[in-house]
């Protein structure tokens, strides 16, 4: 008899469990994590391994503190390249945040679709396109976080 208390409370705390909706906060945007990546990035063979194992280390980069820009989404000819940055862009940008220590950024936006650009010091910085030419392309839909993690490559070698 002493058991029928327990497996009722097991039951109520299960079913309040699966009653909880996981937390989201309010509005839509995008949000991710912005990583800084240079030189060789090439596989290296490990010295000490006989058999020529490649080298399983993941390089995913260190966290960058940079500013973020958002504009209406553009095109690769919308804009002038030089040096692996973007020197012109022919829309405005929509807004710009600055991301945390740790790289770290979340921004509010209307549903729609965007294109985000980071500000280096010699220009702006993408490296994702689409098959339609859109640079670094994010869709925003009603109530949604969309994830978009960006790698700053340009002086990476692969």
């Amino acid at each position: 008899m002493n058991q029928l208390p327990k497996l009722l409370f097991a039951s109520a705390f299960t079913l309040l469990l699966f009653q909880c909706a996981p937390y989201q906060p309010e509005g839509q945007g995008v949000v991710g994590l912005v990583t800084w990546q240079e030189g060789n990035q090439m596989p290296m063979m490990n010295e000490d391994d006989e058999e020529g194992k490649k080298d399983k280390r993941v390089t995913v980069g260190e966290p960058v503190k940079r500013t973020l820009r958002v504009y209406p989404l553009i095109k690769i000819s919308d804009v002038t390249l030089e040096n692996g940055l973007f020197q012109s862009v022919a829309a405005k940008p929509i807004t710009e945040i600055e991301m945390d220590e740790n790289g770290r950024y979340s921004i509010n936006l209307s549903p729609g679709r965007y294109s985000i650009l980071i500000v280096e010091e010699g220009g702006l910085f993408a490296s994702i396109f689409d098959g339609d030419g859109n640079i670094q392309p994010v869709t925003v839909k009603e109530n949604e976080w969309t994830l978009l993690d960006i790698v700053v490559n340009y002086k990476a070698a692969y």
